[in-house]
């Protein structure tokens, strides 16, 4: 079975807000370096010659749909067309461009081509990664920047829905940060996990002020994520040494070379991964068996993924033992659904899909409505 044709769609889905019905709303969802609304997502859609359909998703990137759209129509699809569906790792480990980045190009693909292969064969894709360890997977509820009050709320809402971890993010006053986490914290007694991500946004001095505080109030994170800039290798460790707080890296793990090093100094707890930027679900995988060998932590990124992603997330990690933390989701908080059977939470989990490839059906009507381009 040979791949007659890659098609890049860019599509662009509103947020619930905050003040919506849903008890989901995140909208505006507020970091340290975005207040997010809508999001623009690029889905890939693969077709072979015997009209076998697989689908993948990704961010924009550098925020331009016409850059990504040309990197995978102009780069990948040509390299592409004209193989056999099967040889994905050949595939993918045929790319390279010394001075331009293309894994979560790749990435994306790649996710379509599994999806693909599943279909053609009928099996779900974590059976093609082995099979599923678990039947369900519990996620992480995500929450943007609020006002403490605000905050208090959604914990107690997330808490009463069923989550067991809380994600938030955080801004450029560590101090504001902090007394949001323990008001949150308290708000629920202490019966909820909590991380923190600043996104790359504090220094090494904030970052012990911060969490030196939270510890010395009793409230131990989950994980502070990437609180510093990428590349930072010396800090991490520094950190490692000085906190009680399990520091962890998604930023960094988006390059390979930077997560070797990580894990051979010892400067981090756990590793935040996500199958996109790590060029696929091989790749994912690859670096989730690397961290579980140093002793570290793993769990998965979220970017507003609109399903397809979600679906590939959920094979991952239904299928790798070594992630052994629940991954971040914010699916739940759409405006509306690209697949035909959206994924319900129930009990803050998904349940890991079950039918053929990722085992979703896209609505093209769905995908139509929402195109931008």
């Amino acid at each position: 079975m040979l791949i007659r044709n890659v098609e890049a769609i860019p599509v662009e889905m509103d947020v619930l807000p905050l003040e919506s019905e849903s008890e989901f709303g995140l909208a505006p969802y507020v970091s340290n370096h975005a207040s997010v609304e809508s999001i623009t997502r690029m889905l890939i859609r693969v077709e072979t010659d015997e009209k076998q359909v697989g689908w993948g998703e990704m961010l924009v990137a550098m925020k331009s749909a016409a850059v990504t759209r040309a990197v995978i129509e102009d780069v990948i699809a040509p390299k592409l067309i004209g193989r056999e569906l099967d040889s994905i790792r050949g595939f993918i480990e045929e790319f390279y461009f010394p001075y331009v980045k293309v894994r979560p190009f790749l990435g994306a693909v790649e996710t379509a081509l599994w999806d693909a292969l599943g279909n053609n064969l009928g099996v779900p894709v974590h059976q093609l990664l082995g099979g599923a360890v678990r039947e369900r997977v519990p996620v992480a509820f995500c929450l943007g920047i609020l006002p403490v009050e605000e905050a208090r709320e959604h914990a107690r809402r997330a808490m009463g829905s069923g989550f067991s971890t809380l994600k938030t993010k955080a801004g450029p006053d560590w101090r504001a940060d902090t007394e949001r986490l323990r008001a949150m914290h308290d708000a629920v007694n202490g019966e909820m996990e909590f991380r923190l991500d600043p996104n790359q946004g504090w220094t090494a001095e904030d970052t012990v002020r911060a969490a030196a505080q939270l510890e010395d109030k009793g409230v131990l994170l989950q994980y502070l994520e990437q609180p510093v800039r990428i590349d930072a290798y010396g800090t991490y460790a520094k950190l490692r040494e000085r906190l009680r707080t399990p520091i962890a890296v998604n930023e960094d793990t988006y390059f390979p070379r930077n997560l070797r090093y990580l894990l051979q100094a010892d400067a981090i707890d756990v590793a935040v991964v996500d199958l996109v930027p790590a060029g696929g679900i091989i790749a994912v995988q690859e670096q989730a068996a690397l961290a579980a060998k140093a002793g570290v932590s793993v769990s998965h990124h979220c970017g507003f993924d609109l399903g397809i992603k979600t679906a590939a997330m959920l094979h991952v990690v239904g299928s790798t033992p070594g992630i052994n933390l629940p991954p971040d989701s914010v699916y739940y908080a759409w405006a509306d659904h690209i697949i035909k059977e959206p994924f319900e939470i129930d009990d803050g989990s998904y349940p890991v899909p079950d039918g053929p490839g990722l085992g979703i059906t896209v609505d093209e009507t769905k995908v139509e409505q929402y195109r931008i381009d």
